[in-house]
């Protein structure tokens, strides 16, 4: 089947759907025990990340077990500074853990020469996969957006409050530019080998953009994505593109009019009727059920599922989840919401 013809890119072109396409947010994930047999097979996170053959394996589980209509790659988003060059590691019960960027002294130790090298295992994985997806599936690639990215970088791994990388921006914004630009150009290398290897839809992913302040948000969070967006219109003019700015608020509206893409994702704070009237009259839009509401599963999560079809699914949607799915999810309630979604 024809990309276009596959329902997740007709509603990214626009189309109002009698049944919207669904998939979900690390539905790759460790609510799955195919998924966390694998990862033990693997020996680790990253050594999962960089193996094809198992990589592709739990990015194909999710659409062998529930049906959704897209496929997105199982990746990080920490592998680009990981390919720059950053040192990387995932610690259990920590998580991501860098050796931290806090200066241009430091930056200059990052290099794009390499990181095609160590992202090849990726771009086989995006191959296998679609090689192997039903017809009907869509194969998302994607990346974190480089503020998100940058979080990491100069925090060293997660963070509550994102201090560090916040002076940084606000202190001396000329300097911390030229992180944001690597990123940019680094980002664009990256997707690009990703739809030559089969990516159908790319997704931008900006976990932290809730962190900053009107201004700082149009200048770190969307004009990046604008630049990566018309980057690769150049050599892609057809290709969809999903933003997730997560926890942008009103800062929706502006990534929807300027970023470029043809679909956003929400999180599960938006009011639905103000998305519907002031995004969805935009672009695509793809969400936004709370993860919580699939733990509890039920009457709580099937009254809102139905509540965001009925208020949504009367323009183009993309039913996701308002951010990834929670590893104490029980399959029976994931199993539940596909099958509404099914119809």
């Amino acid at each position: 089947m024809k990309a276009d013809k596959k329902l997740l890119v007709r509603a990214l072109r626009g189309e109002t759907l009698a049944r919207p396409p669904f998939w979900f947010m690390r539905q790759a994930g460790r609510c799955l025990p195919e998924f966390r047999e694998v990862r033990a097979k693997a020996g680790g996170f990253l050594n999962l990340c960089y193996n094809p053959e198992l990589a592709a394996e739990v990015t194909l589980q999710p659409i062998r077990r529930f049906g959704m209509d897209a496929s997105i790659v199982f990746a990080d988003i920490l592998l680009i500074p990981d390919g720059l060059g950053q040192e990387l590691e995932y610690v259990a019960d920590k998580g991501p853990v860098l050796e931290p960027i806090r200066n241009l002294s430091d930056l200059s130790k990052l290099s794009l020469d390499g990181l095609h090298k160590r992202a090849s295992p990726v771009y086989e994985t995006v191959s296998r996969v679609k090689a192997a997806l039903p017809e009907n599936v869509t194969l998302i690639g994607f990346a974190g957006a480089p503020w998100t990215v940058a979080c990491y970088m100069v925090e060293g791994g997660g963070s509550r409050d994102h201090a560090t990388v916040k002076h940084w921006a606000y202190e001396d914004p000329d300097s911390f530019a030229k992180l944001i630009d690597m990123l940019v150009v680094a980002t664009v290398e990256y997707l690009k080998k990703q739809v030559e290897a089969g990516a159908e839809v790319l997704q931008l992913f900006d976990t932290w953009a809730s962190t900053l302040n009107e201004p700082a948000f149009v200048r770190w969070c969307l004009e990046p994505v604008q630049k990566i967006v018309t980057e690769l219109r150049k050599f892609f003019p057809d290709i969809p593109i999903i933003g997730f700015p997560k926890g942008a608020g009103a800062g929706y509206v502006k990534f929807a009019k300027s970023a470029g893409v043809n679909g956003v994702s929400l999180d599960w704070s938006i009011p639905l009727e103000w998305a519907r009237d002031e995004v969805q009259s935009l672009v695509t839009v793809q969400g936004n059920l709370d993860p919580r509401l699939v733990v509890v599963g039920g009457r709580a999560m099937e009254l809102e599922t139905y509540r965001i079809l009925e208020t949504l699914g009367q323009g183009p949607l993309i039913f996701n989840l308002g951010h990834g799915i929670v590893p104490e999810t029980p399959l029976k309630n994931v199993g539940r919401l596909a099958e509404i979604l099914r119809g």
